[in-house]
């Protein structure tokens, strides 16, 4: 009895290893990485013979340990731009099915909200994140036919800012708003067509919109571009380049019959009307849950992606023109883009249209993460222009992520990011597992290779923790789980 109130005396005067719980206790809310020093070779094993080969980033969420080491990786491409480690907060993430994609993300996802930034997964289709969002105290926003609509039209909290600002500034939002709203009409239009739409008929839509900003005092929708078309008052009809309403009707009838699939057509219920729950610029994240419009095929899956991508790219050009007036602090952003190739292949012109809304993300401080099987998935566009477009998303990220990946994949994947030959073996074989033994663990699951420009790949490998085991699976309804 006397040694276990020594023992717990003790116990009471060593602080724990973050310090202790209470007030004046001196609790640390995270532990500061170590200093680092560099040396060479030759002066490093002098002074210290027993040490180790490393290089890996401390900066950002712990993902893993390295594997030939067993040091704690980090990773966070925001963090690491403010550190100087990469150009660009761009990430691009490849693998087969199965060996820890989303698990990877996840992780990000959830050390973004533990340092403050605000991650907004853009379309989720399986769904896979929303158990998590919902874990965080995030917003989850589900579209689909008889739950929430997203209106394509709809400015956000980017025509709140619109409607307190005048002048010089005002003006410049104005054109920036309606840029977004005729570049995103557009890319529905050429979804339900097949096709783009012809210049005249781009000069007509454009008028139009322009029209409804003047008459309406609320946000436009597609039926009243469509009603506006078809009612062809003198303004449009001056932007047709006639004065007869027969030929204005034959110059605009292609184009108010794709309005009118937008509408009546199939993906009528889900873009045809105002929007039903704004995105929260407070909440610490944000899932668009589109899953319920995958029945539907994927043309309406395709239009989901591309509404939810441009109306959240309009939020966080909200978040930073209310910062640039001191209306409202300055945010970070994660855009977690999983499914990638679901967007890109759904008509010709539509990478173009992604292209234009990612492309500044290191301008607005927001980083992006983007999910998809294969370089073989954008080899599948429609046309040699937008394929070439589709592989400049993986030449921009400063930051390649490889599971396990065939051969045949690599050499793909070597022509953009130099890989070593022990690197290729390394990635390949996670790929299948050596045997037919049922119940084994797949060789890559959790297992990573991080590739930044011409460095040495860093070999991860990540373990699940507490929740995670339950909030990062995926495999739930395969194994029929509650």
């Amino acid at each position: 009895m006397i040694r276990s109130v020594e023992a717990e005396a003790m116990s009471e005067a060593l602080a724990p290893a973050w310090g202790w719980k209470q007030p004046g206790g001196g609790r640390a809310m995270h532990v500061e990485p170590s200093p680092e020093f560099q040396a060479t070779t030759m002066q490093a094993c002098g002074l210290y013979p027993f040490t180790a080969g490393s290089g890996t980033p401390t900066v950002g969420t712990p993902i893993g340990r390295h594997q030939l080491w067993g040091e704690v990786v980090c990773l966070d491409p925001l963090a690491w731009m403010r550190a100087g480690l990469v150009t660009n907060p761009g990430m691009f993430v490849l693998g087969q099915p199965g060996t820890g994609k989303s698990t990877l993300v996840k992780r990000l996802v959830t050390g973004a909200v533990a340092t403050g930034t605000t991650p907004i997964v853009l379309g989720d289709t399986k769904p896979d994140y929303t158990m998590l969002v919902d874990y965080l105290g995030g917003q989850v926003i589900r579209v689909g036919r008889g739950v929430d609509r997203i209106n394509p039209l709809d400015a956000g909290p980017l025509g709140h800012v619109l409607r307190t600002q005048t002048g010089v500034r005002g003006e410049a939002l104005r054109w920036e708003v309606r840029g977004r709203r005729l570049a995103l009409l557009m890319a529905l239009c050429t979804l339900v067509r097949e096709s783009r739409i012809t210049n005249a008929e781009e000069v007509v839509l454009g008028r139009a919109v322009d029209l409804l900003d003047r008459r309406l005092e609320h946000e436009p929708t597609v039926p009243d571009v469509l009603r506006v078309l078809e009612e062809g008052p003198a303004e449009l009809r001056s932007a047709a380049r006639t004065d007869a309403v027969d030929t204005y009707r034959d110059r605009t009838s292609e184009l108010v019959f794709t309005l009118d699939l937008l509408c009546n057509g199939s993906l009528a219920g889900v873009f045809d009307a105002p929007t039903t729950r704004p995105l929260d610029l407070d909440a610490p994240a944000i899932s668009v849950d589109i899953s319920r419009v995958r029945a539907a095929g994927d043309k309406l899956l395709t239009a989901a992606m591309l509404c939810t991508w441009a109306y959240a790219f309009g939020m966080v050009d909200a978040a930073a023109a209310l910062a640039d007036l001191h209306a409202g602090p300055r945010r970070s952003y994660l855009g977690v883009m999983d499914e990638l190739w679901r967007a890109l292949r759904g008509a010709p012109g539509l990478v173009e249209h992604a292209d234009a809304l990612t492309r500044l993300n290191r301008a607005k401080g927001m980083a992006s993460i983007m999910v998809t099987h294969s370089l073989a998935d954008l080899d599948a566009m429609a046309t040699e222009e937008d394929r070439a477009k589709a592989r400049g998303f993986a030449d921009r990220s400063a930051i390649t992520v490889l599971a396990g990946l065939p051969p045949r994949e690599l050499v793909r994947v070597h022509e953009i990011t130099p890989l070593t030959g022990p690197e290729q073996h390394l990635v390949t074989s996670w790929s299948a597992p050596d045997s037919w033994q049922p119940g084994i663990r797949h060789p890559g699951r959790g297992k990573y290779l991080i590739k930044t420009g011409e460095r040495l790949g860093i070999p991860v490998e990540l373990s699940l923790v507490g929740a995670e085991k339950r909030l990062y699976d995926t495999d739930q309804a395969i194994r029929g789980d509650t």
